[in-house]
């Protein structure tokens, strides 16, 4: 419905402005302000309008001979190329119009045609967004396969960019979506532009978004360190608003047609493989001619978007994982299953670690505290002895001494197991967590029983909290020990099926 006795109404009788009468009827700002425009220009009293129909009201406000008027037509689509240049508005390009044609349509007039033409225009031609402003991204819910080694085959994620004025699409396979991975993608989609755009706009994806909210969604920290380094700004999309990721959701479309449809039938043995035939298809997809203005994103991204991108910074920037930790009685923290030392004076504090696959961080309110490189030995310990606590040990809630004491109310082997596990480490506290793991030990299994498996321990030379944990749970600390089980360490070689569900216990 055009709805044009309802418009002329509310701003003929009530006196409203264009905004509150777009809200009122429906129908967008522009429509509205070509509507109240032409009632102006008709200077006719609602009285007369009220009585005509709405189709009277239309020809009389957009007469039919204009349509067939010799006035020369703008060129719409150079008008929609040249509104996604910075600073550029339709009022300028009117004065432009009617600077090289004195008699060409009026302003109103003007402004109407090319609505009507840019409703009529593909999607990917109605210029929205302003060049080298945005770029939206998504993964696409369709996936290409790939074979491994084994010749299983697997699904990877499709990662797809596009730039929000010339529709410049980007494509890229990758293993999951993990922040990480979305990061680097990200940063590819960057190198392949050869710029950088001054807002990313993600979906709300656990790869980019901690916390999704409609008002105030929280970007994680790798994806915001990111944006820093390349200087743009992340503004994920509103949930529930579809319109906000319109622009992707069509680049995605394309993805599936253009790219992974053409592929479906084709065998590749690896990711790069397959990233290899992508590359090539997005490249033909780039440079098809759209329907309406016989251009392709490529000639739209030359001549307009490119020269708006950002220069892209001169190094690349180093991913990074960020989690939060709680520094242990030891004054470690643990990464994977690696643990790396703190200020003693940060016992019982929360931490942010940031870590790459060679640098370890770690950040206390926001300082650094601690820096280390990065090893690849799980269980390993990788302290500073500047945060050590020396000294000052006596002042610590957890020594040597207390552990002991603990282990004393438990049984003598319990005790001696202990002073075994922190006199075979190089310092006495990398051996607490083994130690405390056995405290804990006593409130699963009964007091008598840990002592019996610490005693079993002791004699295979079994020292660590694994072994006990594993001689309990298989209830074997009360087996007689022969010879021939000296020759093989017990260690962790015997393992329950609870070692595998309770490894954050070590």
């Amino acid at each position: 419905m055009r709805k044009l006795q309802e418009v002329a109404r509310l701003y003929l009788e009530l006196r409203l402005g264009v905004r509150p009468i777009a809200r009122a009827c429906n129908i967008s700002t522009s429509t509205a302000s070509v509507y109240v425009e032409k009632l102006r220009e008709l200077n006719v009293p609602y009285h007369e309008i009220e009585e005509m129909g709405e189709d009277a009201l239309f020809d009389l406000l957009f007469p039919k001979e204009e349509k067939t008027s010799s006035r020369p037509l703008p060129d719409f689509a150079y008008l929609a190329r040249e509104l996604a240049k910075k600073g550029v508005t339709l009022q300028l390009l009117y004065e432009e119009y009617k600077k090289e044609n004195p008699d060409g349509y009026e302003r109103t007039q003007f402004y109407h045609l090319y609505h009507v033409w840019s409703r009529k225009a593909e999607p990917v031609m109605r210029f929205t967004h302003k060049a080298g402003e945005k770029m939206f991204v998504d993964f696409s819910g369709d996936k290409p396969v790939y074979q491994d080694p084994a010749g299983r085959t697997v699904e990877a994620e499709l990662f797809v960019s596009v730039l929000g004025a010339s529709s410049y699409i980007f494509a890229h396979a990758t293993a999951g979506q993990t922040v990480e991975s979305f990061a680097d993608c990200n940063m590819r989609a960057f190198e392949y532009y050869g710029g950088c755009p001054a807002c990313l706009i993600p979906d709300n994806m656990k790869a980019a978004v901690t916390h999704a909210c409609y008002y105030d969604p929280e970007i994680n920290r790798t994806l915001a360190s990111m944006a820093r380094h390349y200087n743009i700004a992340v503004i994920p999309t509103r949930t529930a608003k579809p319109k906000d990721k319109a622009k992707v959701e069509n680049a995605v479309l394309q993805a599936q047609r253009r790219i992974i449809a053409v592929l479906r039938n084709r065998t590749f043995f690896g990711l790069d493989e397959l990233n290899n035939a992508i590359a090539e298809e997005v490249k033909k997809l780039n440079e098809r001619p759209m329907a309406g203005i016989e251009k392709s994103r490529y000639d739209l991204f030359t001549e307009i978007e490119k020269p708006a991108l950002k220069a892209l910074p001169e190094e690349r920037f180093a991913i990074a994982s960020w989690k939060k930790a709680k520094v242990h009685v030891d004054y470690h923290v643990a990464i994977e299953k690696t643990y790396y030392s703190v200020p003693y004076t940060l016992i019982g504090q929360s931490v942010d670690i940031r870590y790459t696959p060679s640098i370890i961080e770690i950040y206390h309110k926001s300082k650094r505290v601690a820096s280390h490189m990065r090893s690849n030995k799980p269980g390993a310990f990788v302290t500073e002895n500047l945060h050590m606590p020396n000294e000052h040990r006596q002042y610590l809630e957890w020594t040597p001494e207390r552990i002991k004491l603990w282990g004393e109310k438990i049984g003598p082997h319990t005790k001696s197991l202990m002073e075994a596990i922190m006199e075979r480490r190089t310092h006495p506290e990398h051996g607490f967590r083994s130690c405390l793991g056995l405290i804990r030990l006593s409130r699963t299994y009964s007091p008598e029983r840990l002592e019996k498996a610490c005693k079993r321990a002791l004699e295979i030379e079994a020292y660590n909290y694994r072994s006990v944990k594993s001689l309990l749970a298989m209830k074997l600390e009360e087996t007689v020990v022969e010879i021939s089980e000296r020759a093989i360490p017990f260690h962790a070689n015997i393992r329950g099926g609870d070692y595998y569900r309770e490894a954050t216990h070590d």
